[in-house]
């Protein structure tokens, strides 16, 4: 079976005050059992960089994946452990989700996002979800 990584055609970019996340565009294909890499780079003022991974399957709502830190311990959901990592390098300012042993059920859409709220002083204050798309699509 052949895996096709497929980046959304355009270039997404959502900008939620000094915080960016940006995907390049492009195709990436892969055999079942191979490792692949989705690329998500961000652009924060924050000192300390909270980055999420979600995957969505079709018409349904995203599944939160796992989280990284600049400080501390992310989180990784269980269903997710074995073959889902992200380790988050602060001075090439990437999060790249790795997937071991690709598999025809990873076929689904993944996004990248910074934190979408902010708590200053009691006071939460939404801002515009800053997010990345990625489409897995079967050949």
């Amino acid at each position: 079976v052949n895996v096709a990584t497929r980046w959304q055609d355009l270039k997404f970019i959502i900008k939620a005050a000094n915080d960016r996340i940006e995907q390049p565009s492009g195709e990436m294909t892969a055999n079942k059992g191979d490792p692949v890499t989705l690329q998500c780079n961000y652009s924060t003022s924050a000192t300390n960089v909270y980055i999420y991974w979600y995957k969505q399957l079709p018409n349904r709502s995203p599944t939160f994946m796992l989280s990284v830190f600049s400080f501390g311990k992310g989180t990784t959901e269980d269903e997710f452990k074995d073959r889902f990592s992200a380790t988050l390098n602060s001075k090439s300012t990437t999060v790249p989700l790795m997937i071991e042993d690709v598999r025809v059920s990873d076929s689904a859409v993944y996004y990248c996002a910074l934190p979408t709220v902010t708590e200053t002083h009691s006071t939460l204050i939404q801002k515009l979800m800053v997010l990345m798309i990625f489409a897995i699509f079967l050949y």
